[in-house]
């Protein structure tokens, strides 16, 4: 069965993700839009990300909008998912698709659709699609398909190149003259992945000295997850200690995720970034406003909000939560721990590429290390020490811990003790002192994911171990 997870339909290539899932898939959205009346024009842009593959099952899409009467604008090469949301916006289509596992391992595909807003489909969208899926899987003959060159030769299926508009858009918002006269020296890891061409291009057009990394399409992601941790971004830690940069930044497969090294090779955390960048937005822009994070994402982001009198709002995982917000309020910049972050007046999608340039800008500005701004902040506001461990299970185990945690949640935690259970996604679990701990079954991965926040370290390794001892008792 055809499950959507936190930002969309993802599979192992030829087992679960195969040319007729994505068929079925594209045909149930089209259904979708249609029973909406399609808020946009009938116009769907399509693109895909430098798997295995990601562009043919980009084309079985586009044959399945072509076929039932959308204008197609396909893209002409492999392109980040907060391209296929600016374009949507600019364009006024109804809709995208972006064939993408995001930061999944090399063996799995993926379908991402977002709506006309431009944001990740909400919960309500996923859960209609899904529907549709088992109508279409019960008569696949209700599947309408023109075959892809004959769509390009009639001219329903349009070959596009978004990159352009979206730099220009992204210019807009970064002070790139603070970033050159700077003199700041930057290495970008684009992780074989679709932010090749985007942030580098950027940086290199304006004469920033940038060194590129891993830019050419490898499908085996050179045997790593695409995903920007400390220990898929060995390439950028070892140029910037060899090189003296100031620092390097990452995208991952599909560009909307960020990963951070500072000047001395240490990893920066999301968490760690998303509370600087709230810093830098409302030092240096005077930017007010409201300041969300998802659930499992650390309170240092609270903290930030609380000493600068800006409004925090936590959400469910899954940056669709937080572009809802920025569609209908006044959001300054929206955060996961996960590496996901936007901001005002930009698109309501996590935006890898922007992310790595606000983090330049905001390092050319305060002319010191990330590390050092990450002190001066903490020296106003107070340290928080937190990690995250994550748990590789069978089914049949994720799915009694889960039932455990529902009927019988733990009251305690080692010495802590908890005062209050959140269950806005997953278990989050309050102790005193502004520790907590947080248990979630992740929406992409058979995986269950243990998260831990406390004011000092030796707190912080005690209730990891306390959670991981209740993990491993079910």
């Amino acid at each position: 069965m055809i499950k959507f997870g936190t930002s969309g339909w993802r599979d192992i290539i030829a087992e679960g993700f195969t040319y007729q899932g994505v068929r079925i898939v594209s045909q149930a959205i089209v259904d979708l839009l249609e029973a909406e009346g399609c808020s946009g024009n009938k116009q769907i842009i399509i693109g895909y990300d430098t798997r295995f593959m990601s562009e043919d099952f980009a084309k079985a899409s586009a044959e399945i909008f072509a076929g039932n009467g959308f204008e197609v604008h396909y893209s002409i090469e492999d392109v980040p998912t907060p391209t296929i949301a600016y374009e949507i916006i600019r364009s006024g289509a109804c809709g995208g698709i972006n064939i993408t596992a995001s930061h999944n391992p090399y063996r799995y595909s993926g379908i991402k659709f977002s709506p006309a807003w431009g944001g990740p489909a909400l919960p309500e969208t996923t859960k209609e699609i899904e529907s549709n899926c088992l109508k279409i899987e019960k008569d696949l003959s209700v599947i309408k398909r023109i075959h892809f060159a004959d769509a390009v030769k009639d001219g329903i299926i349009k070959k596009k190149d978004f990159k352009e508009d979206y730099l220009k858009r992204i210019e807009e918002l970064i002070n790139i003259k603070a970033i050159k006269e700077s003199g700041i020296r930057v290495a970008v890891d684009v992780m074989n992945g679709a932010g090749r061409g985007y942030l580098d291009t950027i940086l290199q057009y304006h004469g920033v000295p940038t060194l590129a990394l891993n830019t050419n399409r490898d499908p085996f992601f050179r045997g790593h997850h695409p995903e920007p941790s400390a220990e898929c971004l060995g390439d950028a830690i070892e140029f910037v200690k060899e090189d003296n940069a100031d620092l390097a930044v990452a995208t991952d497969g599909d560009a909307d995720r960020f990963g951070i090294i500072d000047k001395d090779g240490s990893y920066i955390t999301a968490n760690e970034i998303v509370a600087v960048l709230l810093y830098h937005l409302v030092k240096h822009r005077g930017y007010s406003g409201i300041a969300a994070r998802s659930v499992m994402t650390s309170s240092f982001i609270d903290a930030v909000a609380e000493e600068y009198g800006i409004e925090l709002r936590e959400t469910p995982v899954g940056f669709k939560f937080i572009g809802d917000i920025l569609v209908k309020e006044n959001l300054l910049i929206g955060g996961e721990e996960s590496g996901g972050l936007t901001i005002k007046d930009h698109v309501p999608e996590k935006d890898g590429v922007l992310a790595c340039l606000l983090v330049i800008e905001m390092v050319a500005m305060f002319g010191k290390s990330i590390k050092a701004i990450i002190k001066e902040l903490e020296d106003k506001v107070g340290k928080f020490y937190n990690d995250r461990a994550n748990y590789r299970l069978r089914p049949d185990v994720m799915e009694r811990v889960k039932r455990t945690l529902a009927s019988n949640p733990p009251q305690q935690f080692g010495d802590f003790k908890v005062n209050k259970i959140i269950t806005l996604d997953g278990y989050k679990f309050i102790f005193d002192n502004k520790a907590w701990l947080g248990i979630r079954l992740s929406g992409t991965e058979p995986v269950i994911r243990c998260y831990a926040e406390t004011k000092s370290q030796e707190a912080l390794e005690a209730l990891l171990k306390a959670g991981d001892e209740l993990i491993n008792s079910i």
